[in-house]
């Protein structure tokens, strides 16, 4: 029997086709049965359509979100995100100083240079990497520093800083950062920096953050529906599940294409397995940093409590200590008040 999304694409193979293509190689049923419970059927539901394949693995993402193969895609989100048309006119190297531990950790990560200059950093993160602002404000500013100087180095002595554009920097969260989940009714966060006067001044560098997992929970939770196209597209980007992917599809049926897209790539079953595999090992040993990271400040957290509750403690046990000799003194006091008493009355 096919199930909801087998009924929409029917290329969609079936769990006992796909298990069966496993067992007859030794090396497919090798690294199948290599990867974790959990793994294994993460793997066969979303090459089978039990659940629907969301776009947070790096091979995928980079195959429907290419801004050379296909920039009308990255054209549409980016103007959607922005909030005004924009086109992709260039697609440049993302080398900079990014931090090269972060990158298993992050799905997709373009930087393209607009019809007006400006430049956009699209970045969509499985897990939300610690200190989010800190860390987009050191990118923004390498962005920055990297169109001042190309700028700089072709306009020569005509250059002007009028000639340097917006530098907007773009971060999607599968699992966003706990500070997020502090506003759970909203799921896009602009920044931008603005005087105490009211002054205004361009100082080009502009941010958004898109917890999706935020977003997908009014969605399942809060019986929110997809309004407009930029739900179709955070949804597309976010959820596997089958009801919405329908919904989406059903409200925008250009989607399908891309559904289609992902799912022909999945018929190729040993390709897919490789890359799923490496992705799985990735994410295991960045989860494993990030924990360990989080243990790391936990322990440090624990110390300092320590650390003030021991300070209080000295503090208290020197109150007490002053407290005691204040109390001798007080009862040396008595005692003298009392032989003075004693001696008064016997010279009555």
């Amino acid at each position: 029997m096919k199930n909801m999304l087998q009924q929409y694409f029917p290329m969609i193979r079936t769990k006992e086709e796909l298990t069966s293509e496993i067992k007859k190689s030794s090396v497919l049923s090798r690294e199948f049965y290599s990867w974790k419970p959990e793994a294994r059927k993460e793997f066969i539901d979303f090459c089978t359509g039990a659940k629907g394949v969301k776009m947070m693995y790096d091979f995928i993402s980079k195959e429907i979100l290419n801004p050379e193969v296909v920039p009308e895609r990255v054209d549409e989100l980016l103007s959607l995100l922005l909030g005004q048309e924009v086109h992709v006119k260039d697609v440049l190297p993302n080398d900079g100083t990014r931090i090269a531990d972060e990158s298993a950790l992050v799905i997709m990560d373009i930087v393209v240079e607009l019809q007006d200059k400006s430049i956009v950093n699209l970045e969509v993160q499985k897990i939300g990497y610690k200190f989010p602002g800190a860390r987009s404000a050191c990118y923004s500013a390498d962005l920055l520093m990297r169109q001042y100087k190309k700028v700089r180095s072709k306009r020569k002595k005509k250059f002007n800083y009028n000639d340097i554009k917006d530098v907007y920097t773009i971060v999607l969260f599968e699992q966003s950062p706990g500070a997020f989940h502090e506003f759970p009714d909203d799921y896009l966060h602009q920044f931008h920096q603005c005087s105490n006067t009211g002054l205004k001044l361009n100082l080009l560098q502009k941010y958004l953050f898109v917890p999706l997992d935020i977003f997908l929970d009014s969605l399942q939770y809060k019986d929110i529906k997809i309004q407009n196209r930029l739900d179709a597209w955070l949804a597309f980007l976010g959820s596997d599940d089958p009801e919405i992917i329908i919904d989406i599809i059903e409200r925008y049926p250009d989607f399908k294409e891309m559904y289609q897209q992902v799912y022909d790539i999945c018929r190729n079953i040993e390709e897919v397995m490789g890359m799923f595999s490496k992705e799985l090992l990735e994410m295991d040993r960045n989860t494993v940093e990030l924990m360990i990271d989080e243990m790391q400040d936990e322990i440090k957290q624990q110390k300092e409590t320590i650390q003030e509750k021991d300070e209080a403690l000295q503090q208290n046990k020197e109150v007490i200590q002053q407290k005691d000799s204040e109390l001798q003194e007080m009862q040396q006091k008595i005692k003298e008040l009392q032989e003075e008493l004693e001696r008064t009355k016997g010279l009555k």
